[in-house]
Parts: structure tokens; sequence; C-alpha cells
């Protein structure tokens, strides 16, 4: 079984895979301060809460935006799994160039995203994925990846309108029916919604006329399905996108070790003695 963990600055999404398929997946907060054991029991317990084998584990991959979590995780998967992590970073296998002023700049997230939408759905395509920020990223019909948008996210707009007004409530998001709203919850819902909503639609309609023709469009994170909803350009959703995403990572990997190990060894070129 494989482990996949998409560390992210507010959630980490945990998934198991059995082969190609998706047997469980866990939301959780992202805690920087918890321990090696807190994530280790924490882990181990889901696996078992959700009958599942924690010493089935077979592999690990983790793709994480959040640097300090980096080497508590790595020695949760040893002591607790016996496992070293692959990391999504730069000198993995990912089958897809990175054509950008400076890769190293590209969050893994990003990268797995593109690489599991590409492999679903063909390309050109683009990734909307509505998770603290909203970040587009743009995959060329060749698999490459040609770079992207990050906006404020949908809940911290909302944070931000809350925190900063005084008389403002905190609201539910969701889409109000209409826009010109007859109450204050109705106009700060209609704002977040359809402000948001035409953000997403607008900058997809810039995109593609900067691509030069059509692409897919397909929408990952919290908010997507309410987004997509109303979206002019979004034709998928997929709420597991990163985990699949990992997973191909993993696989391709694996066979490029498999592959470096099962090939003759190079002998040394024979030196002849001078006569």
């Amino acid at each position: 079984m494989l482990l996949t963990l998409d560390v992210g600055n507010t959630n980490t999404v945990l998934g198991g895979f059995r082969g190609k398929q998706l047997v469980a997946h866990w939301r959780l907060t992202t805690a920087p301060n918890q321990t090696i054991d807190e994530y280790g029991i924490l882990t181990r317990n889901l696996f078992t809460l959700a009958g599942l084998e924690p010493r089935e584990i077979g592999g690990i991959i983790i793709s994480s935006v959040v640097p300090p979590l980096n080497r508590i995780l790595a020695e949760m998967s040893h002591i607790y799994f016996g496992r070293k992590p692959l990391f999504v970073e730069p000198g993995i296998k990912t089958g897809m160039a990175v054509l950008v002023d400076n890769p190293l700049e590209v969050g893994a997230d990003r990268i797995v995203n593109g690489v599991a939408a590409f492999e679903r759905y063909g390309g050109p395509c683009i990734v909307v994925d509505f998770g603290t920020a909203t970040t587009f990223d743009v995959i060329s019909a060749r698999c490459e990846y040609l770079g992207g948008v990050i906006t404020p996210g949908l809940g911290i707009s909302a944070e931000a309108l809350f925190a900063r007004a005084a008389r403002l409530p905190r609201v539910e998001i969701k889409d109000p029916g209409k826009v010109i709203g007859t109450n204050t919850i109705a106009h700060m819902q209609a704002g977040l919604y359809y402000g948001t909503l035409d953000m997403v639609d607008g900058l997809l309609s810039r995109m593609k006329a900067e691509i030069g023709g059509p692409a897919k469009v397909i929408a990952t994170g919290g908010f997507s399905s309410l987004l997509a909803a109303g979206s002019k350009h979004i034709e998928h959703t997929d709420d597991f996108l990163t985990l699949e995403g990992l997973r191909i990572i993993w696989e391709r990997n694996e066979a490029d070790a498999q592959e470096r190990a099962a090939a003759p060894a190079k002998m040394p070129a024979t030196v002849r003695p001078r006569k």
C-alpha cells in the first residue's frame, strides 16, 4: 500500500492506495507544532479505524509547501512505518518539464496537480486549485508546465472582510442566488461568491487567449464544487487530483529505480600493460 500526503498551509490530506485504487482518505488541519509521535500515532490510528493494516504501507510520498514539517514527517515515516519517504522536490522524475524562470519557486502541489491533470484529462489544460490561495496552472499539450497565477483564496478573502470591518459578521460561503442582496449577509455572500467566480472566469478567459486555443479546465480544492457549478469554463472537478498525482509520480520513480537496478553494471575499461 502507498501512503500519500499532501501538506498544505491550511489542511493536510492523506490517502492510502492499493495499486491505482484510493481506498481511504482523510483531511486534517496542518499543525506545524505537532511532534513526530503525534503525527505517527494519528496516522496509524486513522489506518486502523479505516480497517487497514499500517504494516501494509510499502511506500510513502509527500508533497509539502510547509518546509518546517518536512523533517518531522520524514522522521515519522521512518520511526512509525520503517520507510524513507519520497518528497516531491527537484531531482525526482515527474514526467513534466517546468518552463518558468525559476522552477524552484513552483509549489510541489502545483507540479503534482499538473501531472495528474495531464494524465487524466490530456492537454493543454488549466488546473484551478481552490486552497488557502487560489492557484491557476497551465500545462501544454506536450506536458510542459508553462506558468500560472496566484490569488487570495476564498476563505482568506472572507476572513479578511470579517476581521477588518467591525460591523460585518462571519457568513457561510455560498451562492445566494442573485447578485443584488437585500440584507448584509446576502451582500457579503454575493460579493464573495460572484466576485470570486467572475475573477476565476475572467482569468481563465485571458489564459485561454494567451494559449491561443481551447484548454480543458479542471478544478480541485475545498471550494471547487461550489464555484465549478457557476463557472463558464470549469469542465471537471476532481477532489483527489493531488493524491492521484502523487501516486503517478511515485510509480514513475519506482519504475525508474527498478530500471536502474536491472541495468547491467558497466565494466571498467581494460587497461593493457605497456610493452
